[in-house]
């Protein structure tokens, strides 16, 4: 039987990455394929909940001038109880949308807030929801969110999604390189089954939208996340922001007060400042429709005034306003941004299916759909090539055994790469380690198998 070229230099090669590729299929490819499929249901989640929360987001007349702020955020305050201070207020950003009134609530999880909509023009309390995080996102895309991101198990839970990111890029990069191998090889000539012939034929064209997913997945990631962050700091390319500290040492004034035990917004606030405030920043050059306001956490501090459109052309300017002088302290402009924080943005808004709108989140689903197709061939090929139909002789080199195989300086080479993408990839490392055991366990298995098929018969 005539072997390639390829073959001959590096016997050990093609199989260890054949090798690699299948027991990333088979033992992190239900972990992928929760996310590609909870990944599609939260690219569709904009109109869904357009439609589940229609009376929420949008009023039945947008006719008419709107109330000021102040306004708006008493009736909210009243609608919400109590005389806390919002933490946030979202002005509607055209007309027949509702106005977002935003108060901490300790009955809710972390990062997440109690959001009274307000019609603008009417000043009727639309209802109230939880809403999570910067983005604002509501009730069901939390759930949503939450699953693809840690089945609903917190902490614990995101190991899942990075290990799913961790893999994704070394399974994409080694099935081009297997598709490339047997492209060169006289195999290629050999019909395959269907299932094998699709799975070869989508991955190169599906492997742009496998490393998107998995270079944006790993950037919010729980461990590779952070280092990712170490990394950006340690040569600036953070994503800037405003200071919010202010040099009088006065308690505060226009209502302003000292915050209260762990909360993110003062005790009161003055309503009245929230127009104030909003027209300093429009003054500013803030000029985005969505816009969001935050009032200071004590009296030291200024508030805070930001964009919020995370569409293309992305709008993310921010500025921290004193609320007494309503003198703008600090500023920041999206196109002063590092080019590595312009693209972390970028990639967060490609990856959640905003920043192109509904194009983007077609996009998303086909990609994803791609993977999970990938990924159900991938499970057939597997199991009409199962061990209990293939004999012995046919039997693929382990990971251990082709490594065994591979000169000495070429295994190093191995083990150093392995070891360098593990510390700065854990999750990636562990599960490695972890892989690494099942394989040993596999060649051993297949040593006893061997051994007594060559027993004599009695």
């Amino acid at each position: 039987m005539s072997r390639s070229s390829n073959d001959v230099r590096a016997p050990w090669l093609w199989p260890l990455v054949g090798r690699l590729h299948f027991y990333i299929g088979l033992l992190v490819g239900p972990f992928l394929l929760i996310a590609a499929l909870s990944g599609i249901l939260y690219a569709l989640t904009p109109q869904i909940e357009q439609a589940l929360y229609h009376h929420e987001f949008y009023t039945d007349d947008a006719e008419g001038t709107p109330l000021s702020l102040a306004a708006q955020v008493r009736l909210a305050r009243d609608a919400h109880g109590g005389n806390a201070a919002p933490v946030a207020v979202r002005p509607a950003s055209e007309p027949g949308q509702t106005t977002r009134v935003m108060f901490a609530d300790d009955s809710l999880g972390q990062w997440e807030n109690m959001a009274v909509f307000i019609d603008p023009v009417s000043g009727e309390v639309r209802g109230q929801l939880p809403v999570y995080g910067t983005s604002g996102i509501s009730a069901f895309r939390i759930v949503i969110d939450k699953f693809h991101r840690g089945l609903l198990l917190g902490d614990v839970g995101r190991l899942y999604s990075e290990l799913a990111a961790s893999w994704l890029w070394i399974a994409a990069l080694g099935g081009l390189a297997l598709w490339f191998k047997r492209r060169a090889s006289t195999a290629r000539r050999l019909p395959a089954p269907n299932a094998s012939r699709w799975h070869r034929r989508l991955g190169p064209w599906a492997l742009i939208g496998f490393l998107f997913f998995s270079a944006t997945g790993l950037t919010w990631s729980q461990y590779a996340g952070g280092n990712i962050g170490e990394l950006r700091a340690l040569y600036g390319w953070q994503t800037p922001s405003v200071s919010t500290r202010l040099d009088r040492p006065e308690p505060g004034a226009a209502g302003i007060h000292a915050g209260h035990g762990g909360s993110s917004a003062p005790v009161t606030a003055d309503p009245a400042v929230f127009d104030r405030v909003l027209s300093a920043a429009r003054a500013e050059g803030l000029s985005a429709n969505k816009i969001e306001i935050i009032p200071a956490s004590d009296a030291g501090s200024a508030w805070r005034v930001r964009e919020i459109g995370r569409e293309w052309p992305t709008e993310v300017d921010q500025a921290a306003i004193d609320p007494v002088s309503l003198a703008v302290i600090d500023r920041t402009r999206f196109e002063d941004f590092p080019l590595a924080a312009k693209l972390t943005r970028w990639g967060i808004d490609l990856h959640m299916g905003v920043l192109f709108g509904l194009i983007n989140q077609l996009v998303l689903v086909v990609f994803a759909s791609a993977l999970v197709a990938m990924l159900v061939m991938g499970y057939v090929m597997w199991w009409r090539r199962r061990p209990t139909r293939t004999s012995a002789a046919l039997t693929p080199l382990t990971l251990w055994q082709a490594l065994a195989r591979a000169p000495l300086a070429a295994r190093l080479g191995v083990i150093v790469i392995a070891a360098l993408i593990g510390w700065a990839l854990p999750v990636l490392g562990g599960s490695l380690i972890l892989l690494m055991a099942i394989d040993a366990g596999v060649g051993l298995y297949q040593r006893r198998q061997g051994s007594a098929q060559r027993q004599p018969a009695l």
